[in-house]
């Protein structure tokens, strides 16, 4: 049925798993200096011809995406927001990067202080 055995208190089971822990460093059997660095050396020169074919890759396809025309730039028509022309008034144009609260405030002043009459040309 249910085991009665009563486990150890925390402590004990940490200070267990540390001694298992160095004792099973004991057995590792360590590289030689040599080994070492002969692994290290393997390694970086991998890494660095990865990075250069993977940079080689990345320039290669933006060269052929370039020639294909896929950057070609378009050029785009935008119309001014920052003022509106009603009948020869100028009326402001809100900004939609203001709070509720100031976006009327800041208006009705900006409307009474920039409402221009028609220029008589």
């Amino acid at each position: 049925m249910a085991d009665n055995k009563k486990k150890p208190n925390i402590f004990k089971r940490i200070a267990q798993k540390f001694n298992d822990v160095r004792l099973e460093l004991k057995r590792v059997i360590w590289p030689t200096k040599e080994k070492l660095v002969q692994t290290s050396a393997v390694v970086l020169v991998v890494i660095a011809v990865c990075a250069i074919l993977l940079t080689a890759i990345g320039k290669g396809s933006s060269w052929v995406l370039e020639k294909v025309g896929f950057y070609k730039q378009t050029q785009e028509t935008t119309e001014s927001t920052a003022a509106t022309s009603l009948e020869g008034y100028t009326v402001p144009s809100v900004s939609s990067e203001s709070s509720e609260g100031e976006t009327a405030a800041s208006s009705e002043s900006a409307a009474s202080e920039e409402t221009t009459a028609p220029s008589e040309s």
